[in-house]
């Protein structure tokens, strides 16, 4: 028995925005948070901005939005027109100069594989494609396919000089997705531009992935919830956020289930097979492209590795959750985030939180 699940976008993430009644604001009108959306890199994209007058900000909030579309238009697989395809088209056979923008997120991208120790790889597409989460339908693939996709994937198999901009592939068949990384620069580039417009209070967010900008019209910060990826309920808890991004990834949206084995649509690139031992990993962060690419990468690491990566690093701090044996998940709350982590009250004795 299979059963197949492929959601619309590359990778979708797993937190959500909770809103409350909104309150007086003794300057002269009521404080709310107006919403803007628009359909973007397969997923939605949304701004919360707090304010009194929506219309003040409807102009910023379409500025911002086009953020995202360009950088769709930049880094998707799904079209032939973007700077990732070209990339893809010519790399392989000579040296191509590429867009600033793409060469600074490959750069990003870079730093993490090489500090991940290859858990996190923009040339894993040949991988997710064979596994059909890109173009679908999702399967499960042979080891004898999977060795094949593995001989042009890795780190290694480009050749990127981040001075000069430029790249070029070492073996045809290579190719990237940025899907683990676009988003989150989606983020910082609409953060940027809000902020540059003079905006103090907004969250923005593209498919959970999100930044804090000020404070929400009801309180101090901005109040997320990271979603259950059990889908029991629709979040297990909240993470208080003051000018810092969030990302989650997690094994739920995107899977194929066979012969009564769960593969989630987060592959380990050293291997090939689906990364396996958490249900799902949240980091907070200063820059969103940062907490978007290690949120996969200590995925793939696995509980034990991740919580050792995250005590190293002083730039990020995680949830991480794990199913245990007798039916109560494990949540793993970094210390630092005791203060400001709260579980559910309706789950209290049903989840085990461990801070560490």
């Amino acid at each position: 028995m299979r059963r197949n699940h492929l959601s619309s976008g590359f990778v979708i993430c797993a937190i959500l925005a909770i809103t409350s009644p909104l309150p007086a604001n003794a300057g002269g009108g009521d404080v709310r948070n107006v919403q803007f959306r628009t359909r973007t890199m397969g997923t939605w994209g949304s701004l919360l901005i707090a304010t009194t007058d929506s219309a003040s900000v409807s102009d910023i909030a379409y500025r911002t939005l086009l953020a995202f579309h360009h950088v769709d238009s930049l880094m998707s697989n799904w079209t032939n027109d973007s700077e990732v395809a070209r990339i893809t088209r010519e790399a392989p056979s000579h040296t191509i100069t590429i867009h600033p923008e793409v060469a600074a997120v490959l750069a990003a991208a870079e730093r993490v594989s090489r500090e991940s120790g290859g858990a996190f790889d923009i040339t894993v597409e040949p991988l997710v494609r064979l596994w059909g989460f890109i173009g679908g339908p999702a399967r499960v693939p042979a080891q004898k396919e999977i060795d094949a996709a593995l001989a042009v994937t890795g780190h290694d198999k480009i050749q990127f000089d981040e001075e000069a901009g430029t790249l070029r592939f070492a073996r045809a068949g290579v190719s990237i997705d940025l899907g683990g990384i676009a988003k989150g620069y989606g983020v910082d580039l609409a953060a940027d531009v809000l902020r540059d417009a003079g905006v103090a209070n907004a969250l923005v967010d593209l498919s959970g992935n999100m930044f804090a900008i000020g404070n929400a019209a009801t309180h101090d910060g901005w109040s997320v919830g990271v979603r259950d990826p059990a889908g029991e309920h629709p979040y297990l808890a909240r993470i208080l956020l003051h000018e810092e991004a969030v990302a989650t990834s997690g094994d739920y949206e995107q899977f194929v289930d066979e012969n009564g084995k769960h593969y989630g649509h987060i592959l380990d690139p050293r291997t090939g097979w689906s990364a396996r031992g958490l249900s799902s990993v949240t980091v907070i962060a200063p820059r969103a492209a940062l907490a978007d690419a290690w949120a996969t990468a200590l995925f793939v690491l696995g509980a034990e590795d991740a919580r050792r990566f995250a005590h190293e690093r002083s730039d990020l701090s995680v949830v991480l959750i794990e199913p245990f044996e007798n039916g109560k998940d494990i949540i793993w709350v970094e210390e630092q985030l005791r203060s400001r982590f709260v579980l559910e009250p309706t789950l209290e004795g049903t989840m085990v939180v461990r801070y560490f």
